[in-house]
């Protein structure tokens, strides 16, 4: 594609005016270098932006062939950046891929062979070995989180796929750390490194971290007067230990706070669901494991909260990552019991004064859940036609709408949503009777 032509879908498609620095210098390295390309750049500038552009930039026209191919290592992050090269990638098929929905679904979606695919390592592969799809003829590779997706859990499957890819000619690795070394079986090319970790503004530089004294080694207390001392806006509280995760979000409910929970234990549509409560203001904080530290679409997150001490200065600086993302500001707080020690990497800026309120407000939405999705042939328009057509709410009250392969959410205001339950639940939409029910 044009470079011209992207610049404009860029704008017209995402809203977004001009490239920033990072971006626009790699978008120049890809065109001018003719080599491989390899991306640091700090969590939250537009990475995925930036190796999107790329990407089309080099593509040819569709042609009913496979031409390229993404890997990230988490669900979470195929989707986020299917949906930028399918916004972007007018006339093209992008087909993601990835584990925790049907492997049916995937492969009629690849009856017709897509231009790119996005895809966890592992199920690509599995699409591979049952002939689902013909990797020999890609000719341009993306690791996206090279360090996560190169690390020993995922060598395996990376030598194998990359062993049926033997015409690739280019390569983009992107990461927001720097990786020692590239394993020899990436078979690089002529490198060209672009590393704007020093340039770029870190987000930890528009970061406040804030010490919060635990009087007990049980931090749940304080992380309840912690969360009512804040002025509002969403919340990530990370936890090492699944079990850890569980049991404090199940405190936090019981202490009735519109908390979520997130961990790699969970189904795949609960995982999603969550989320998409999180960014349409039915829950106000998010209970997770690191997983929730890479590549989720969560909209402006305000507060990070460390239950747990980070196990490595990587895990934090992803941590942190999920705030402060592009120019914003965000706080991190790290909750220490007595005789807690800190380590090294990590820097404190100061302490956080305790001033709960009585209680914390309610989050302002509530979720819809249609078991109907993309598969039934269900849109966001339809949806939102069909609770005004059959509620007395205004459609400009009515919050986000997300629709999956074969369920939908939509987010509708809590003090209303019991009335517009009662009104829609036994209407058609399209002609048809679809399940609705209140998400908890």
């Amino acid at each position: 594609m044009k470079e011209t032509d992207l610049l404009q879908t860029v704008k017209e498609r995402m809203g977004i005016e001009a490239l920033n620095d990072m971006q626009r210098q790699a978008l120049d390295a890809w065109k001018t270098g003719g080599g491989d390309l390899i991306l640091y750049s700090p969590t939250g500038t537009g990475k995925t932006l930036a190796f999107s552009l790329c990407v089309l930039q080099a593509v040819k026209p569709p042609m009913q062939r496979l031409q390229a191919v993404v890997l990230s290592p988490s669900r979470e992050l195929v989707m986020q950046t299917a949906e930028i090269l399918r916004s972007l990638a007018a006339g093209y098929k992008v087909t993601p891929c990835y584990g925790g929905h049907a492997v049916t679904d995937e492969k009629a979606s690849l009856a017709v062979v897509p231009d790119i695919i996005v895809a966890t390592p592992g199920r690509l592969l599995d699409h591979q070995r049952r002939g689902h799809i013909d990797l020999s003829g890609t000719r341009l590779l993306v690791l996206d989180e090279m360090d996560k997706s190169l690390e020993l859990g995922f060598e395996d499957e990376m030598r194998q796929l990359l062993k049926h890819m033997p015409r690739l000619n280019r390569r983009i690795l992107a990461s927001a750390t720097v990786l020692d070394d590239v394993p020899d079986y990436v078979r690089l090319h002529n490198p060209f490194t672009l590393n704007v970790l020093d340039e770029t503004i870190q987000p930890s530089e528009r970061i406040t971290v804030w010490q919060v004294p635990s009087d007990s080694k049980d931090k749940l207390d304080t992380l309840r007067q912690l969360l009512l001392s804040l002025d509002g806006g969403k919340t990530i509280v990370f936890a090492n230990f699944r079990e850890s995760a569980e049991r404090i979000h199940q405190w936090l409910v019981k202490n009735r706070i519109d908390a979520g929970l997130y961990h790699g234990a969970l189904e795949q549509q609960d995982r999603e669901r969550v989320i998409a409560m999180l960014n349409n203001g039915s829950i106000n904080v998010l209970v997770s494991t690191d997983l929730a530290s890479r590549g989720l679409d969560i909209d402006t997150v305000d507060h990070i909260i460390h239950y747990h001490l980070p196990v490595s200065s990587q895990a934090y600086v992803h941590r942190n990552g999920r705030t402060a993302r592009v120019e914003a500001r965000g706080n991190a707080y790290v909750i220490t019991a007595p005789g807690e020690t800190f380590p090294d990497w990590l820097t404190l800026d100061a302490q956080f004064d305790l001033h709960p309120a009585a209680r914390m407000p309610r989050a302002s939405m509530s979720t819809l859940y249609f078991q109907a999705g993309k598969k039934e042939k269900l849109s966001r328009g339809d949806i939102l036609g069909f609770i005004v057509a059959n509620a007395d709410v205004a459609a400009s009250d009515i919050g986000r709408i997300d629709v999956r392969d074969h369920y939908s959410l939509a987010a509708v205001p809590r003090q209303r949503v019991q009335d517009v339950l009662q009104h829609i639940k036994d209407a058609k939409i399209k002609g048809k009777k679809v399940r609705i029910s209140l998400l908890k």
